[in-house]
């Protein structure tokens, strides 16, 4: 089995960083020769590893909640619950596997939020489900499909560039809400979010779809946060690095702890633990987060930490601040994209939210 190179891994390391770095500064940071660079760049957007995203901040754009969402489907509805994730378009991110499913909504309402997670369970397509309806604005999505902590420490760099990067957070202004978005700025923000997918539809190269030399709209968008560009990683398409596989995804969920603090709990993962979740969201009572993994047979089973002796134990750390914990693993191979990152979805006039 063909597995990352040492440059390679480097390389993925750098590009998830999502900065708009100029190629001396990522040559720099990554220590490899600017062909090696060039060539590893290419192969890993070529062969799916990496993709580009533009994230809008849905609080911009009139849909201050995101609602995470672990989902339990019975058996036999498995294809039922993807089908309605599909055709839901107030559904940005839905990975459905075998036992369960990673939902992520915009909405603006909670009551429309409560009630299209409980016809889940209502409906009698789950046995469960478990949530948060996280404020946007209050920055209660600290991470956000953000992989670069744990590939900067695997790959041996000195530090994440950007991790965390979270989903909106920005404070309002002191006079008050920010003003509504024009239209322009509507019309600029679908233009974005839609331009890998509009880059694919055309066959050009996913390496060529980045933030360089953008209309001056939308780069405007970018420089004020309204809209983010981000690389995420394909997980079951990666090869092992340094004999390790990242072959599972970790669902945990669980409610803080009296006195114990979302911001503590991240703290402690990342510190202590080397654990670097790509999702992590709460609502102030219970906290819900995804890791890779590895599979519960291999060594270590669990959220994948770096290769530190001296890293606290995850369970412990988890017990210290969470009650009613609840660990789900999902084989990254039978996860399916139903709803890929699809965030044009946000600019939809017709969805109820």
């Amino acid at each position: 089995m063909r597995t990352l190179t040492e440059a390679e891994g480097r390389v993925i390391a750098v590009l998830l960083g999502s900065t708009p770095a100029s190629e001396r500064e990522r040559l720099t940071r990554m220590q490899v020769p600017r062909s090696t660079y060039h060539a590893a760049r290419k192969r890993a957007y070529e062969e799916g590893w990496l993709r580009d995203r533009y994230i809008p901040d849905p609080a911009r754009f009139g849909s201050p909640l995101a609602t995470i969402a672990i989902v339990r489907p019975f058996a036999d509805r498995v294809g039922d619950l993807a089908n309605r994730l599909a055709a839901d378009r107030a559904n940005v991110v839905a990975w459905v596997g075998a036992q369960s499913a990673l939902c992520v909504y915009f909405h603006s309402d909670r009551k429309v939020a409560e009630k299209t997670l409980g016809a889940l369970t209502s409906g009698g397509i789950a046995s469960s489900v478990t949530s948060v309806i996280a404020q946007v604005d209050r920055s209660d999505v600290p991470v956000f499909f953000d992989y670069e902590g744990l590939w900067s420490h695997l790959s041996g760099l000195s530090g994440a560039a950007t991790y965390p990067n979270g989903l909106g957070g920005r404070v309002p202004a002191p006079e008050g809400d920010p003003p509504a978005a024009t239209p322009h700025q509507v019309w600029a923000a679908k233009e974005l979010v839609n331009r890998p997918f509009d880059a694919e539809a055309r066959g050009r190269g996913g390496h060529l779809i980045g933030p360089f030399g953008l209309p001056f709209s939308q780069q405007k968008l970018l420089r004020a946060g309204w809209v983010t560009y981000r690389v995420v990683l394909e997980p079951s398409l990666l090869p092992p690095y340094q004999g390790r596989s990242a072959d599972q995804v970790v669902l945990i969920s669980g409610r803080l702890r009296t006195g114990a603090r979302p911001e503590g709990l991240f703290a402690a993962l990342t510190r202590d633990c080397r654990v670097f979740p790509f999702l992590y969201a709460t609502d102030g009572e219970r906290v819900l987060m995804a890791a890779l993994g590895r599979a519960p047979g291999a060594p270590t089973g669990g959220p994948l930490p770096a290769i530190d002796a001296d890293r606290q134990p995850v369970m412990a750390t988890l017990q210290g601040a969470l009650e009613g914990i609840e660990v789900q693993q999902e084989a990254v191979t039978q996860l399916r994209a139903v709803v890929d990152h699809r965030y044009e979805r946000l600019f939809s006039p017709t969805v109820a939210r």
